[in-house]
Formats: C-alpha cells, structure tokens, sequence
C-alpha cells in the first residue's frame, strides 16, 4: 500500500469504491481479475493499453510510482504490485476463501516463487510471443520513464524502478532477449514446474482439493508457457492435467485473451521460429 507522498495524482485519494487499472494481455492483470471473479467482487475497470504506452503518462504514473499494472484503488487507498492487491483483498473480502489460513504460509511461498520468475516470464514472451520491433523501447522512451512518479514506494526510492529500467536498457543493448537469458528462463521454470508436478501427482491443486490463490498464479504462468511454445503437457504430465482442469473453467479461459491479433502474432512467430530452428526448445537445448 502507498503512502500518500508517493503519489502525485492525488484525485485518486478520494475516489469511493473499488478501482483496477489493468492491461489485458498483462499476466499480473490476468491473475487479479481472476480473483475478483472468484470472489464475485464488484469493480469498476480502468483498463489501460500498454502498446500504446498509456500506463507511461504523468497522471498514471502519479498513480503508480513504477508504472505497472494491476494498480489497486480502494476508497483512496492505492495498492500496487498483483500478490499485494490479492492479498489486502483477501482480508477485506474473506468469502469465499482463497487463502485459507491454514495453507496461508505455504500459498504466500508459492507466490513469492512466482514472483521470483516475473522477469523470466517477461523474457520469454518478449521473445517467443512478440517479434522485437514490437517490445522494443528506445532510449528516449526510458528517460521519459525514469523521470515521472514520484519515484518512492512507501515513502522510500523504489529500486524495482531501476530493475525496469536496466530490463528494457539490457533487451536494447541485444536488440532481443538473448540465447542465455531465454534458456535461462527455460530451465528456472522447468525445475520448478518438475517440483509442482510431483506435488499435483498426489492431489488436485496446489495446496489440496480445492482452488487457491496459487492455482490462479500457476495457472497464468502456465497459460502463457505454453503460448510461448512451452512443451507443458510433455514435460509436466501432472501439471498438464491441472492446467487442463482449470482451462476448462469459463472463470479462468475467458481472462485470456487468445483471438485475434494477440493469437495471431505468436502463431506467425512460431512459425517462423521453427523454419529457423529457434523454438523455444531448439534454443534451451542449444544453451545446454
């Protein structure tokens, strides 16, 4: 949750109501309204489009110091960051359950292990989901970025800023996410879907016999790994199956944007991908 001084479009302090700003292609925006609508919470949607670039504007930017999405408002309370807006929400919407006490200790750890992999994530769709003319940002643009908000979170310089900034510098610099950077990302989601698919070996979802907070996580990373040719169902069998359980819920498909243009580029880029050799697969199995 922000402290006041951190933001600077301060109309948003006495908004009333429940308030999401959100992109729709963004996983972290993807798990949120999943939760909202698990939990049959009432909200009122701003949705921002991140091609254009209109979560990079003054008045956003006032709103959320780093400039991401989700942003949570709640009768002027502005929470930022997807697993802290699910989890305020939870203690301010308790039914029906989705971290049960509990399991409590053991969700927030699966969340944080897949938060930990929110920058492989990005890798590999700005990879092998968009071409690179599309997910470029220039020099200008960063400077631009590094110079609105208020740069604080909680009242302190927000380093997670820079960690964005030196991302988006370093894919510049390459002109792509490199070979390394990819299998990288490969192997880190590999071993920990390995250690989640013994675990769903002997139950049905993350934390037992019933929908968590961790399965909506998993099942976003999960969606998008296989958007970005991901060999899940192969690798993971037990996982494959989870996913195809919860894929099956209108609550979860329906959150994930796969028609239209959003579905075509990555088939496009798949397929010139594998008349080039460069899947996913050929290049982890290359950095080998």
């Amino acid at each position: 949750m922000l402290h006041e001084k951190d933001i600077q479009t301060k109309e948003v302090l006495d908004w009333k109501g429940l308030h999401l700003f959100h992109f729709k292609g963004s996983t972290c925006s993807q798990k949120t309204r999943i939760f909202l609508r698990l939990k049959g919470i009432d909200w009122t949607s701003h949705h921002l489009n991140l091609i254009k670039k209109e979560h990079q504007t003054p008045w956003y930017m006032g709103i959320n110091p780093r400039g991401l999405v989700p942003t949570l408002v709640h009768n002027g309370k502005v929470i930022i960051e997807s697993n802290d807006i699910i989890e305020y929400l939870e203690a301010e919407f308790p039914t029906p359950v989705l971290i049960p006490k509990e399991k409590a200790f053991e969700i927030i750890s699966m969340l944080k292990a897949e938060d930990d992999l929110h920058l492989d994530i990005r890798a590999l769709t700005m990879r092998f989901v968009f071409p690179a003319f599309l997910t470029k940002r220039p020099e200008k643009q960063m400077k631009a970025y590094e110079g609105l908000g208020s740069g604080t979170v909680r009242g302190v310089i927000d380093s997670h800023k820079q960690d964005e900034v030196n991302f988006w510098r370093d894919m510049a610099k390459h002109g792509k996410i490199t070979d390394q950077q990819s299998s990288e990302a490969f192997r880190e989601f590999k071993a920990k879907l390995t250690e989640l698919n013994t675990l769903l070996e002997h139950q049905d979802y993350m934390v037992g016999q019933s929908i968590s907070v961790a399965d909506i996580a998993w099942y976003i990373y999960a969606r998008r790994l296989l958007t970005a040719s991901y060999p899940l169902h192969s690798y993971h069998p037990s996982v494959g199956r989870w996913f195809d359980k919860l894929d099956s819920n209108p609550v979860f498909h329906e959150e994930i944007p796969s028609g239209g243009l959003l579905g075509l580029i990555p088939k496009i880029l798949h397929t010139v991908q594998r008349i080039r050799g460069t899947t996913l697969e050929n290049v982890a199995s290359g950095m080998a």
